[in-house]
């Protein structure tokens, strides 16, 4: 079955001022619509190779158009911000998700410190996750190179850190895009995850 971009569940401008009407315009209608294109090509090209040899050479495209995936992910990652009045954006209530941040990393407040730093840290283009380890049922912050998802845990918050995702507005300063885009982070689409994850059950 083809892959097709996903609708956004807000208005392009509805996570203003944070992240600009421009930026989710362009990243939404341009850069996911090329992933979501390359996948689909990527995934008739291998349906019809017909040696492993054919089939090998096309697994890095389809690797690197998992951004169809995380993007998809990402844009339910985020949510008008309540400190504009516009909604649910940025604002962690009492749940299992506060009680799994708070027992992994002591506060939310440490948990933006060390996401922050660690994906700014980030050498070229990649994306920052909260994700939850299988194993622990414990949140663990950790990162992914390019477009590649994230395998090794339950994804629950994913930051796009490409230049495409901030630069319109923020230029190259990474630090305030990741400070800016908190207020915008749907915590309530994160504990779903969480819960879904089984996350939950151990807390």
């Amino acid at each position: 079955m083809s892959n097709t971009l996903p609708d956004l569940p807000y208005a392009y401008d509805a996570l203003e001022p944070f992240i600009s009407r421009q930026i989710m315009e362009l990243h939404h209608k341009k850069h996911h619509q090329t992933y979501v294109n390359a996948l689909n090509a990527a995934e008739a090209a291998y349906a019809k190779a017909s040696t492993p040899k054919e089939r090998i050479a096309l697994q890095a495209a389809l690797k690197f158009n998992g951004g169809h995936i995380n993007h998809s992910l990402f844009w339910k990652n985020l949510a008008p911000a309540s400190s504009e009045g516009k909604g649910n954006g940025g604002t962690l209530k009492d749940g299992p998700l506060k009680d799994a941040i708070v027992s992994a990393f002591g506060s939310l407040e440490n948990l933006k410190k060390e996401f922050n730093t660690t994906t700014a840290g980030i050498q070229g283009s990649g994306w920052g996750w909260l994700g939850l380890n299988p194993s622990t049922k414990r949140l663990e912050v950790t990162t992914t190179a390019n477009q590649d998802p994230l395998l090794t845990h339950v994804p629950i918050i994913g930051v796009d850190i490409w230049e495409h995702a901030f630069y319109l507005q923020y230029l190259n300063v990474k630090v305030d895009y990741l400070n800016a885009i908190w207020s915008v982070i749907n915590f309530e689409e994160a504990e779903k995850r969480l819960v879904e994850g089984g996350g939950a059950a151990k807390l």
